[in-house]
């Protein structure tokens, strides 16, 4: 009797020490636990402080010497001072996300390309009058010249930093890339339309802005010409890369969705070949953006200009139109010829919107048939 209750009480002391073990064991966890938590929170803290505090290191150890390229803003920022290695680069980026954060309106990029004055200006800025959220204009012209307009006008403050251009050379294909990548900047710009200083609207504004954005197709006029004036220009240093067969002409004057704009200047292979081996009697900015839709994005493309220009003259120029072509009937015309186009899925006798090449006598006439033939609205 007496040994079995010794028994019970060695057994008693027994668990009572394993249950204080379990007790210290188990609160050394929790503490632990705690203690770790606190210490990971601690360190990521740090961590995240040291990230945010020391970004910017991180972005000029990368070896990004542009300031500009850190702190790149849209429609505003023209004066960023790229080079043309860092514009491309930085308009050709696209985002994988397909919503903005910001509450977007397409907008018609007009992008014209001078040696300098702009004397249909006048023109341009009544077409522009009322309409200012749905477009952007840019500007290049050459070195050294400026705008000279007031601060309420479309074209302040518009011009980009341009390089010399030469008619017929790989300079004037350069510019146009210039001026889409601008234009690409501006995340709000849909359709990108190319002009000169001597192109007229011949639609009021919200005819082409509908027709341009609506659209699901580029316009490029792209064709296979079999004459010298067009397979005659093809070198075959650029095989393999560009064969005869892909080898396209059209018209200079362009109008492009966004995608297409974004993947010309993103092009460094094909561009490439077309600077070392499309010499002056070839003429790039015929060629080039021609011959690229055709071999990558050609169902993509209208394959057709919206600008009329008047080739019945002959020569390598088109027909100057001045004062004494303008009247009613000749704007009618160009409206309506009677021609009728593919646009989408259906056909349409609206086929230009724009033409060229008016002198700048052309202006006193044609602002007054802006209201009655052209269909501007006045404000």
């Amino acid at each position: 009797m007496k040994s079995t209750t010794v028994d019970r009480h060695i057994g008693l002391l027994n668990l009572a020490k394993t249950l204080s073990f379990l007790v210290v064991f188990v609160a050394g966890v929790v503490v632990g636990m705690t203690a770790s938590s606190q210490i990971n929170r601690y360190f990521v803290s740090q961590a995240k402080l040291y990230f945010y505090s020391n970004m910017n290191n991180h972005f000029s150890a990368m070896q990004i010497p542009n300031p500009a390229l850190r702190n790149c803003s849209s429609e505003a920022n023209l004066t960023h001072g790229f080079s043309d290695n860092e514009l491309f680069w930085r308009a050709s980026m696209v985002p994988r996300r397909a919503e903005y954060p910001f509450k977007r309106v397409p907008k018609v990029a007009f992008m014209f390309l001078t040696r300098g004055p702009l004397p249909l200006m006048p023109l341009w800025e009544r077409f522009f009058e009322g309409h200012r959220k749905y477009f952007s204009v840019y500007v290049h012209a050459l070195p050294g010249f400026e705008l000279n307009v007031s601060m309420h006008s479309a074209f302040y403050k518009r011009q980009i930093p341009s390089k010399n251009v030469e008619w017929g050379t790989v300079a004037l294909a350069e510019a146009e890339r210039r001026l889409l990548a601008n234009a690409l900047l501006d995340f709000s710009n849909e359709r990108f339309v190319l002009l000169s200083e001597s192109c007229i609207p011949i639609y009021n504004f919200p005819i082409v802005y509908k027709y341009l954005i609506n659209s699901d197709y580029s316009f490029v006029e792209s064709y296979d010409d079999p004459s010298r004036y067009g397979r005659g220009r093809y070198s075959r240093n650029m095989l393999p890369d560009i064969k005869l067969y892909q080898w396209r002409k059209g018209s200079q004057w362009f109008e492009l969705s966004r995608e297409l704009a974004v993947n010309i200047v993103a092009d460094t292979k094909y561009y490439t070949l077309f600077k070392k081996y499309c010499k002056p009697s070839c003429y790039p900015d015929e060629h080039y953006i021609q011959t690229f839709l055709n071999m990558f994005y050609g169902s993509l493309n209208a394959n057709r200009s919206v600008t009329w220009v008047d080739w019945s003259m002959g020569g390598p120029h088109p027909a100057t139109l001045g004062a004494a072509n303008i009247t009613e009937g000749f704007i009618q015309a160009l409206r309506n010829n009677g021609t009728v186009c593919p646009y989408n899925s259906e056909k349409t006798s609206v086929c230009y919107l724009f033409a060229r090449k008016f002198a700048p006598s052309a202006l006193e006439p044609l602002l007054n048939l802006t209201s009655k033939v052209m269909g501007f609205k006045n404000f």
